[in-house]
């Protein structure tokens, strides 16, 4: 039977994975050795069943076919992924409240005054992109006519404008939120970085016009825990002050947008995600429904930008909404990724 099959595969020429299942137990371990003797290398040792081993399996695959997957470096990013996002343009959004000073800010950037750009609230009409070369980095920088409060403008209006806000997150990769120092966490500016979160964008927070503040000890530190507090679900996301009319705060912010954008396009390891995952329920065990304590088998990215996770687990359906952050907010801290959006699937393993 089996030596049959081994002896096929070796003459395909074809790369081969051999795989031992069932070896949970004492007798799965010696029934793994035993699979050494067909000759086709070391066996990866897993448990279909139990979802045991399935990371090395993940593994073992990318080993055996380099070409087709994505090779993972130490660092956690994705060596083919890196190289392409170096070189493209990095697309960029700036979106914010009316007259929060966002074509100020564009203008600043080009170097120019491509924008009609005015005291009122909602003058610039047109969303357009244009291409910024900044430090040898390439961006495609997008503008906005923003959102518009409904009180003061006709509701035809807002509605456009507020589909112009999307249409450049949906455009872009980065999204800047430009916040106004002393009125910013209004519930519009939330809105909207709920919005940028749910579309998936990485974003910066820039808040502007801080050359009107008072400025004190600390104040950016103080902006910091504000920022975790008004928007949970992007902890961590970089925060600059800005002066877009006297270009204070540029190179810091476009400093941010590029780490952004790369930690939006990380990859972690598998072996690294499923240690964590062990490490993750042995500090805080999953809840137990109906009596039966919720198993959690293993973890693996299946794509970034923004990262994503899958996590395959005995009832995915009871995994209570704390447990869920907990482990999204585990992710962010232990694989150092701040302010993207983190997407967790849980998956139920099937049953035989």
């Amino acid at each position: 039977g089996d030596r049959e099959f081994a002896d096929l595969v070796r003459r395909s020429g074809k790369p081969a994975i051999l795989i031992a299942n069932k070896s949970e137990g004492a007798s799965g371990a010696a029934g793994a050795l035993e699979a050494y003797a067909l000759g086709l290398g070391e066996p990866v040792a897993i448990s279909a069943e139990h979802g045991e081993g399935l990371a090395d399996l993940y593994d073992a695959v990318r080993e055996a076919l380099p070409d087709r997957t994505l090779p993972v470096s130490e660092s956690g990013e994705a060596a083919l992924a890196e190289q392409a996002s170096a070189t493209r343009p990095i697309r960029v959004a700036v979106v914010g409240r009316p007259n929060s000073g966002k074509s100020t800010l564009i203008n600043r950037l080009l170097g120019e005054e491509r924008l009609l750009t005015g005291p009122e609230p909602g003058i610039t009409r047109d969303a357009i992109a244009t291409d910024l070369d900044w430090q040898d980095r390439q961006f495609r920088i997008y503008d906005t006519a923003g959102l518009r409060r409904r009180s003061k403008v006709d509701e035809k209006l807002e509605k456009l404008s507020a589909a112009d806000a999307l249409r450049a997150i949906r455009f872009a990769e980065v999204v800047i939120l430009l916040l106004e120092a002393g009125h910013a966490f209004e519930e519009q500016d939330l809105r909207i970085a709920d919005l940028i979160e749910r579309e998936g964008r990485a974003i910066v927070l820039a808040v502007n016009k801080w050359d009107l503040v008072e400025r004190r000890a600390g104040a950016i530190a103080k902006l910091r825990e504000e920022i975790d507090h008004w928007l949970p679900q992007i902890k961590g996301a970089p925060a600059c002050a800005v002066s877009a009319l006297l270009g204070e705060g540029i190179e810091p912010l476009m400093q941010a947008v590029v780490a952004s954008y790369a930690v939006w396009n990380r990859r972690i390891p598998t072996n690294a995600l499923n240690r964590w995952l062990e490490a993750a329920q042995a500090a805080h065990p999953p809840p137990a429904v109906s009596g039966r304590r919720i198993k959690f088998n293993y973890i693996t990215q299946p794509k970034a930008r923004p990262p994503t996770f899958v996590l395959f687990c005995s009832r995915a359906d009871a995994v209570p909404d704390a447990y869920r952050r907990y482990l999204v907010n585990g992710l962010r801290e232990a694989f150092d990724l701040p302010g993207t959006p983190i997407r967790l699937t849980l998956r139920q393993k099937r049953g035989r």
